[in-house]
């Protein structure tokens, strides 16, 4: 099996709970290939599929259809396999909250049978930061303390491809930041990492991303290339009545869609508008007007996917 050219594969695979009339279709032919040590990011509101896609290419859950491979290993059949070759971190903390932080790290340890000496120059990065707080129960960890106690659980045993269920909801942003700086260390030592995250600021992050909504992937490409194929122009506007500013917008008839984004709403709008007839149509009805061009970013992307 170590000829296997990609370090995950997934073909066709679809998940679906309940029976008859209560079915929720919760991965539909979802297909894509993930690069030896490559950051893939699975990029997606809550309830669009990631947690059950982890689930099945960790071997939590089985498919209902389809196929898919973790180092060329069968996630049905050779599951025991897998099991050994990934580190996987749900998205809710999941360590023994009454054990201390060396325990948690020393348990996992010793289940993948190996010891936090063998492998502790994978985790130097990590676990120092929180090593002076060893002694400590995990349950009264700070966030960002358990992301990396957990992150660190993941890598004892020195895992091929690591598994990431949104790791930075609800973390503070210097958390956040700190933990991309990780795994981009982690994959400089041939890991592959598999992020997912609702964030559409991480995608950035990436090398390559999958686009994913109601258990469909929308796109798949490099964060650059999928903002590269967005042709239409933007218009980023602020009013001291933003909502009646968005159904004015909305109502503009070159506007082909409108929505927040931060401070401001950006309106997509038709090839070779006419600027200053959006401006003049604002102006009459909205104060404290402030209108500008805008570079489309991975949410705009997102958005424009998602409605067609």
């Amino acid at each position: 099996m170590e000829n296997y050219q990609y370090s995950v594969v997934a073909n066709d695979l679809a998940k679906i709970y309940g029976k008859k009339k209560d079915v929720v279709k919760a991965l539909q032919d979802v297909s894509f290939k993930v690069n030896k040590a490559e950051i893939f990011g699975i990029i997606g509101p809550d309830g669009a599929g990631k947690t059950s896609l982890f689930r099945i290419l960790t071997t939590l859950l089985l498919p209902s259809s389809g196929s898919a491979a973790v180092d060329g290993f069968d996630v049905v059949k050779d599951y025991k396999q897998i099991r050994n070759r990934v580190g996987y971190m749900p998205g809710r903390f999941s360590l023994y909250q009454d054990l201390t932080v060396e325990e948690n790290l020393e348990f996992f340890a010793t289940i993948f049978k190996t010891t936090v000496h063998e492998n502790y120059d994978l985790i130097k990065d990590i676990y120092s930061q929180i090593e002076p707080f060893k002694d400590r129960k995990a349950g009264k960890l700070s966030g960002g303390m358990k992301q990396k106690l957990a992150l660190s659980c993941a890598l004892i045993h020195r895992p091929t491809v690591l598994f990431l269920d949104e790791p930075t909801t609800g973390v503070d942003a210097v958390s956040r930041k700190e933990f991309w700086e990780m795994l981009k260390r982690l994959k400089e030592q041939e890991i592959t990492i598999l992020v997912s995250t609702p964030y559409m600021d991480e995608a950035s992050l990436c090398d390559r991303v999958a686009l994913m909504q109601s258990g469909h992937i929308l796109s798949i490409n490099t964060p650059q290339k999928i903002i590269q194929e967005f042709k239409r122009p933007i218009m980023a506007a602020r009013a001291a009545n933003m909502l009646h500013l968005l159904n004015d917008l909305r109502a503009f008839e070159e506007t082909e869609d409108a929505y927040p984004f931060g401070e401001y709403h950006h309106a997509v709008m038709k090839p070779n508008f006419n600027e200053e007839a959006l401006k003049n149509y604002l102006l009459t009805d909205n104060k404290e007007l402030d209108l500008k061009k805008a570079e489309p970013d991975i949410e705009d992307c997102f958005m424009a996917l998602m409605k067609n």
